[in-house]
C-alpha cells in the first residue's frame, strides 16, 4: 500500500522598494538656443546621441506659430548630442486628446517607426490633457520610455503636469484607462502662459486654492493679498503662485506614503468628485479648473453646513473665487451630479473617501456624504452666485 503524501501549502513573499526621482525645472524660452536646460537634460548619462520624439498640442502650435521652427532649430543647433526623430507630431488639445484612443496609437506608431527605446525620450508640449495622453503612451511603450513634460497652462504647470498620473477617458469615464508613471523631468516655461486666454489663466488658480485650503493657510492668505494682481494677469505673481503650488504638490507626492494611490485616500482631489462629473455633464465645455472651483465651493459649503467650517472662513473662500472671476454655480449642478460620488468611489477602487475642511489650511476625510445636505449646498452656491451677480 502506497504511503499517502500530504501536500503542504507554501508561500513565497516578495517585497521591494523602487526609488523614483525627477526634477521640476523653471525657466523662460526653453527653445532659445542660448538656453541649455533641455540639451543638458537629454544628454546627461547618454552613451550616444540622444533621440527624442516631440508631440505638441495643436492649440499651443496655433498660439505660438514659430514653435515648430524653434524646436527644429534647437535640435539642429545641438545636433552633436541630441536628435529630433521625424516630424513633430501634432495632436488636438483639451479633452479631445483623452477621448480619442486612436491618438495613443499614432504616438506608439512613431515610437516604433523611429526606434524610440527606453533610453530615448518622448517630449510632450501642451496642456494637462495632452500631457496625460502622451504620458500614457510613453508609459506603455516598451513598458516605459523616458517622458519629458513641458506644460503650457497654469493648471498643468502647478498641478497635473508635475504628478505621476497618466491616462485617457474611456467608457464615458474620466481617466478610466491609465497608469502611474513618473516623468523623467518637467520643464515649466512661463513664456507659454503669455498667450493663454483669461479662462485658462484663471482655471489653473483653482488648483492652487485647493492645495492651500487643505495644506497651507499662509499660502491661502498670500493668494488673498495677491488676488488683484492674479486677476489682472501679473506675471510675477503667477510665477510665484505656480512655484508654491507645485512645491506643495511635490511635497505631497513625496511624503504621503501612497504616491501611486493604492489606498482609498486622495487628499489632492478636494473638490474633484463633483468637478469630474460636471465636466462630463457639460460635455467638457467647462475647463477642469472651472469645474474644480465649483467643486471647492460645493464641498466648502457642505463642510460649513455640517458644522466643521465656520461661516467667516466659507465667506473668505467664496469671496476669493468670485474676485478671481470664477462662477460658483453651473446649470448642470443638480441631483445628477451626485452620481459622481459612486463613480469617484469606483475610481478610488475601494471605500468612498472625500476631503472636507475644518479650517482654512486643514482638511480631513469622511467616508460618506449626506445627499440631502449636498443638494442644500448646491442651492446655497446657486443663491450665493445670484446675489453676487446682482451686486
Amino acid at each position: 500500500m502506497k504511503k499517502e503524501i500530504m501536500k503542504k501549502e507554501r508561500t513565497l513573499e516578495q517585497k521591494f522598494q523602487v526609488n523614483f526621482q525627477f526634477k521640476v525645472l523653471f525657466t523662460h524660452n526653453i527653445f532659445d538656443v542660448e538656453n541649455t536646460i533641455l540639451q543638458k537634460l537629454l544628454s546627461e548619462n547618454a552613451l550616444n546621441k540622444s533621440k527624442a520624439l516631440v508631440v505638441v498640442d495643436s492649440g499651443v502650435k496655433q498660439a505660438h506659430p514659430t514653435l515648430f521652427q524653434a524646436v527644429q532649430d534647437y535640435f539642429k543647433h545641438y545636433g552633436k548630442s541630441i536628435a529630433l526623430q521625424g516630424e513633430i507630431l501634432e495632436i488636438p488639445g483639451g479633452e479631445v486628446a483623452k477621448n480619442d484612443e486612436t491618438l495613443i496609437k499614432s504616438i506608439l506608431n512613431k515610437v516604433n517607426q523611429f526606434g524610440i527605446d527606453r533610453h530615448s525620450y518622448v517630449i510632450a508640449i501642451g496642456g494637462g490633457a495632452v500631457l496625460d495622453a502622451v504620458g500614457f503612451a510613453a508609459a506603455i511603450a516598451h513598458r516605459g520610455v523616458r517622458h519629458i513634460r513641458i506644460p503650457t497652462t497654469v493648471l498643468s504647470q502647478n498641478d497635473s503636469g508635475i504628478g505621476v498620473k497618466n491616462g485617457i477617458n474611456t467608457y464615458g469615464k474620466k481617466n478610466f484607462t491609465g497608469c502611474f508613471a513618473s516623468p523623467y523631468a518637467v520643464i515649466n516655461d512661463s513664456t507659454f502662459l503669455s498667450t493663454l486666454d483669461d479662462r485658462d489663466w484663471r482655471a489653473g488658480i483653482a488648483e492652487a486654492i485647493k492645495v492651500a485650503l487643505i495644506k497651507d493657510a499662509d499660502f491661502f492668505e498670500w493668494i488673498e493679498t495677491m488676488v488683484d494682481a492674479l486677476a489682472n494677469r501679473d506675471v510675477e505673481a503667477m510665477d510665484e503662485l505656480i512655484y508654491r503650488c507645485a512645491d506643495l504638490h511635490m511635497q505631497h507626492i513625496r511624503s504621503s506614503g501612497d504616491a501611486f494611490e493604492q489606498g482609498s485616500s486622495r487628499p489632492l482631489d478636494f473638490g474633484h468628485w463633483a468637478a469630474h462629473k460636471l465636466e462630463q455633464l457639460s460635455s467638457f465645455s467647462l475647463r477642469h479648473g472651472e469645474a474644480v472651483a465649483i467643486g471647492i465651493a460645493l464641498d466648502s459649503t457642505y463642510s460649513q453646513l455640517k458644522g466643521h467650517l465656520d461661516q467667516s472662513s466659507l465667506s473668505r473662500i467664496m469671496s476669493l473665487m468670485i474676485k478671481l472671476g470664477f462662477d460658483l454655480y453651473h446649470p448642470q449642478l443638480s441631483e445628477q451630479v451626485i452620481q459622481g460620488l459612486e463613480e469617484f468611489r469606483e475610481h478610488l477602487g475601494g471605500q468612498l473617501t472625500i476631503m472636507l475642511l475644518d479650517g482654512i489650511g486643514h482638511g480631513f476625510e469622511v467616508h460618506e456624504m449626506d445627499k440631502e445636505m449636498v443638494l442644500e449646498a448646491m442651492n446655497y452656491a446657486k443663491q450665493y452666485s445670484a446675489q453676487k451677480l446682482e451686486v
